[in-house]
C-alpha cells in the first residue's frame, strides 16, 4: 500500500475559516463534504502555516504534522536535493459569496524587513465558478501615485485607483507579492500561494466578524500597507496553455513562477490521467470522484478532496472521467518551460503564466 520509500499519498486535515465574505458554495456548488454547516469562507487544503498546519489523516503517518513529515522525509517528500524546513506551498478553496477586503501580501524582501517573516506571499487564483459579470480588483492603475493611492484608500474609493478585471470560470491570474487586490461577490476560487498568512488590508471593517475598525487603527493599517504596496504589477487573467497528452486527455498549465505552478488535467474514459513528476504534488479533485493509483496505493478521491503525493511516488494514474488540479514547487525549466517549448509555445506565451506577465517582473522567470 506504500511507495518503495515508505511514503504514500497523504490525506490531510482541512481547516475551515468562517470569515465574513464566505457562504455555502463550497458544499452546495463544489460538493465538498466534511466541513461545518455554518458559513465557510476558506478551506485550507494543504498548509504548513504555523498554528494552522495540516495533519496527516491516513496510514502509518496519521497524526503527524506536515511540518514533521517534511523534517523526517525531506527528499522523499519534496524531491532530490531538498533541504527546506517547511512545506513551501499553501492551497485553499475560497468562497467569495461576498466581496473580499481590498488587501495585499508583502513580497519576500518586504516580509523580512517589515514583518519579521521568512518569506512573503505571492499567490494565484484559479476561477472554478463565477456569476455573470463577476469582477476582481488587481493591481494599481497606471499613473497612480502613492499619494493619490493613499487618499483613495482613505476614502474607500477603490475603483478610482485599482484595476477592475472581468472574472471567468477556467481562467487564472498570478498575483505577485505587494499587489493590492480583491475579488467577489459570487466567485469560487482555488488559490495556490507561498506558505504564509501575512497581509495588510485597507478596510474599515474586520474580516473575522465585520466589526468596525477605529480611525487610529485604520490609519496604522494604511501606513503599513503603503510601505508594502508595489504599484507596478498589473496582472491579467489567462486561460492557460494546453497540451493534448493522450486520447481525450488534456494538460493545461494555468500558472507558473518561482514559488509554485498549477496545472489542470481533464480526461474522458478512453485513457487515464498519467502524470510523472520529481517534486511533491498537491492533487485536488474539482470534478466527480476519481480513482487514484500511485504504486500499490489505490483509493477513491472524492469531490473537492485533496491528496499530497510525495516526490518518491514518481507517478500517478487517475481513472477518468477526471478533472483535477496539480499544484507544486517547480523546477521551471524541467517542469514547465521544456514541455511547453516542445509543444511549440513561444517564450512570450510561457511568460504570460507567471512573473513575466507583470510589469517589472520578467527577470523572475528563467
Amino acid at each position: 500500500m506504500r511507495a518503495p520509500s515508505g511514503l504514500y499519498p497523504l490525506r490531510l486535515t482541512v481547516l475551515a475559516r468562517p470569515l465574513v465574505f464566505g457562504g455555502h458554495a463550497l458544499a452546495r456548488r463544489l460538493g465538498k463534504t466534511g466541513i461545518p454547516d455554518w458559513s465557510v469562507a476558506e478551506t485550507w487544503e494543504c498548509s504548513d502555516v504555523p498554528g494552522s498546519g495540516s495533519v496527516v489523516a491516513n496510514g502509518p503517518l496519521a497524526g503527524r504534522t506536515l511540518r514533521r513529515v517534511v523534517a523526517d522525509h525531506p527528499e522523499e517528500l519534496m524531491g532530490e536535493g531538498w533541504a527546506g524546513e517547511y512545506f513551501p506551498v499553501l492551497t485553499k478553496f475560497i468562497d467569495a459569496t461576498g466581496t473580499l477586503p481590498v488587501h495585499l501580501h508583502a513580497d519576500d524582501e518586504t516580509a523580512r524587513r517589515l514583518e519579521g517573516q521568512r518569506n512573503g506571499k505571492t499567490e494565484a487564483w484559479h476561477v472554478l465558478d463565477a456569476a455573470p459579470g463577476a469582477t476582481a480588483l488587481c493591481g494599481v492603475k497606471e499613473g497612480v501615485t502613492s499619494d493619490r493611492l493613499r487618499a483613495a484608500l482613505e476614502a474607500q474609493e477603490f475603483d478610482a485607483v485599482l484595476r477592475r478585471l472581468p472574472v471567468r470560470a477556467g481562467e487564472t491570474v498570478y498575483v505577485p507579492g505587494g499587489t493590492l487586490h480583491s475579488f467577489g461577490p459570487d466567485t469560487l476560487i482555488y488559490e495556490i500561494e507561498q506558505t504564509s498568512d501575512i497581509q495588510q488590508h485597507a478596510m474599515r471593517w474586520r474580516m473575522e466578524d465585520g466589526s468596525a475598525v477605529g480611525d487610529e487603527e485604520f490609519g496604522a493599517h494604511l501606513d503599513m500597507l503603503m510601505r508594502q504596496a508595489d504599484l507596478e504589477p498589473r496582472p491579467d487573467f489567462t486561460p492557460g496553455l494546453g497540451i493534448v497528452v493522450g486520447d481525450a486527455v488534456e494538460r493545461v498549465f494555468l500558472c507558473a513562477g518561482p514559488y509554485f505552478a498549477l496545472e489542470r488535467w481533464r480526461a474522458g474514459t478512453e485513457e487515464p490521467v498519467r502524470h510523472s513528476f520529481a517534486t511533491a504534488q498537491v492533487l485536488t479533485n474539482v470534478g466527480l470522484p476519481v480513482r487514484v493509483r500511485a504504486g500499490e496505493w489505490c483509493e477513491e478521491l472524492g469531490r473537492a478532496e485533496t491528496l499530497l503525493i510525495p516526490a518518491a511516488c514518481g507517478n500517478v494514474e487517475i481513472t477518468g472521467p477526471a478533472d483535477v488540479l496539480f499544484g507544486y514547487l517547480p523546477d521551471l525549466d524541467r517542469d514547465v518551460h521544456r514541455p511547453l517549448r516542445e509543444a511549440g509555445y513561444p517564450l512570450q506565451a510561457i511568460q504570460s503564466l507567471g512573473a513575466g506577465a507583470s510589469a517589472g517582473a520578467g527577470s523572475r522567470l528563467r
